[in-house]
Parts: structure tokens; sequence; C-alpha cells
């Protein structure tokens, strides 16, 4: 179970009947009982719930997939050499130095 062999638990009962007495132990294991259920069942739960939302995930993917639009074909080399490609913009033209004026005239 948690690396407890059957002696070990053996030997924590008895502890456990010597401490809390024949009255209390019954009461005790009752309620640990309880618990454990509790725990096991919000285990339960909880994976349940995981896997619910996996498979909306996995569904919502799927649906996706189905939905998109076919995607269209690469243009191929014949139909690029027919189409005529548009000629380069100029440049504008700058000048390559600024016009000095000579001071005093």
């Amino acid at each position: 179970m948690f690396g407890i062999d059957f002696s070990e638990i053996v030997v924590i009962f008895v502890i456990a009947l010597v401490v809390l007495g024949p009255e209390r132990l019954p009461k005790l294991a009752q309620t640990v009982g309880k618990w454990i259920g509790r725990a096991r069942s919000m285990a339960r739960q909880f994976r349940e719930q995981l896997e619910q939302e996996a498979e909306q995930i996995q569904r919502a993917a799927d649906l996706k997939a189905h939905m998109k639009p076919p995607s269209r074909p690469a243009p191929s080399d014949a139909a690029a050499a027919a189409a005529p490609t548009p000629a380069p913009a100029p440049a504008p033209e700058t000048s390559a130095a600024p016009e000095s004026h000579e001071r005093g005239q």
C-alpha cells in the first residue's frame, strides 16, 4: 500500500487500541473510513472533470480543423513567368551636396 507491510499495520492497530481504548477505536475507524471515502470520491470527480475538459478541447480542435477553408495552392513556375512583373519605382533624386553660399555677396 504505502510501503507498509501487514505486520506494521498490525503493530499500528495494537498501539491505537492501547492508546484509544476499545470504546473509541471503532468510532475513529468509522471516521477515518468516511474521510478516505470522501477523498476517493473527490479524486474520481476531479479525474472525470479533467477527462471531460480534455475531450471538449479535442472536439473543438477537430471541428476547427474540419471547418478550415482549403488553402490556395502556390503559383506554379509557368504562371509566375506568364504574369508581367511591375517595373521598380524610380528612386527620388537627391543632390550630392547642398549648395554653399558665399558670404558677402
